[in-house]
């Protein structure tokens, strides 16, 4: 960031603290805010020649959008990637055209590039019982593969994020029927508990060859330390390939699984939107990957008079 003038420098930090307090963004998504808008703010100094304060950042131009994308996509960043950095450039000068009083229209009306949405894979549920079961016996380390297999089973059982279900204290196991777990931008939800995640979790306790002590982690690394995704996505990773899965069976396929299997047995939207941590219905429409008649059916039996 030593190319980024002072002013433009304080601004940015200015509105990621804002976007902490009053928010409450998740810290990775302000990290990644900060690599977004601090690259193209880097870029804007490069391509005009100095470090421009904030006087000069209000006059940036269409042409200046241009160039940035421009050089983004010599650098062979995808749609994708150029249109979540595009919508972080965006929302930080929204907020400082605010608070600076100019219009920031160059720069909100830059078109965000197109791509095609990538739908979510579940896992049918037979995959999903097959995978569990060969990840509890695959470590040489039965402790370790118990660890790994209750890990995944609490993302299809509970549809937790794994950063949710490695968050986990000792003091939250036992697991209780319902547990109540903070997700994206520390927001609170309360999810059951399948009597076959409070199994697999218990059979990882027992197992276990360090002090699960209240306070600390309750799923730990082999050293002792809270475990990191790394571990559990290895694991997921040696599964698939084994048992000839799609390279779609992620962590995170688990999670869209229990949505899935959700919906399929007459689960209403809403609810799982709720048992997901969703803010927006549509997400939750887009991880359960079906398709309009599914949903116009759904509709009807939620609506009966529609």
């Amino acid at each position: 960031m030593s190319l980024i003038s002072p002013a433009a420098r304080d601004a940015l930090q200015d509105w990621l603290d804002g976007l902490s307090a009053l928010r409450g963004a998740a810290q990775n998504t302000l990290a990644a805010y900060r690599t977004d808008v601090s690259e193209f703010l880097t870029f804007i100094t490069l391509h005009r020649g100095g470090p421009q304060g904030l006087g000069a950042l209000r006059d940036l131009k269409v042409a200046d959008m241009r160039a940035w994308m421009a050089q983004l996509r010599s650098q062979g960043i995808g749609s994708r990637s150029l249109a979540r950095k595009l919508s972080a450039v965006k929302t930080f000068y929204r907020w400082l055209a605010q608070r600076e009083g100019f219009d920031p229209t160059a720069v909100l009306l830059t078109r965000t590039p197109r791509f095609q949405k990538k739908l979510p894979r579940p896992l049918d549920a037979d995959a999903a019982h097959v995978l569990l079961d060969h990840v509890e016996a695959a470590h040489p380390s039965a402790w370790v593969a118990a660890r790994d297999a209750a890990v995944l089973t609490l993302l299809w059982g509970c549809g937790l994020r794994i950063s949710e279900a490695l968050s986990l204290r000792g003091a939250d196991a036992p697991l209780p029927e319902v547990l109540r777990i903070t997700g994206k931008g520390g927001k609170e939800r309360v999810v059951p508990v399948l009597p076959a995640a409070r199994a697999a979790v218990d059979h990882y306790r027992r197992l276990c060859p360090h002090d699960l002590t209240p306070g600390d982690a309750l799923f730990r690394g082999v050293r002792g330390g809270a475990l990191a995704p790394r571990p559990i996505q290895a694991a997921m990773a040696q599964a698939r390939m084994q048992l000839g899965l799609p390279a779609s069976a992620t962590p995170h396929a688990l999670r869209h699984s229990f949505a899935t299997h959700l919906l399929d047995a007459g689960g209403d939207l809403r609810a799982i939107q709720d048992l997901l941590g969703h803010a927006s219905l549509s997400t939750t429409q887009a991880y359960t990957a079906v398709d309009s008649r599914r949903l116009l059916e759904v509709y009807r039996q939620s609506h009966p008079k529609a």
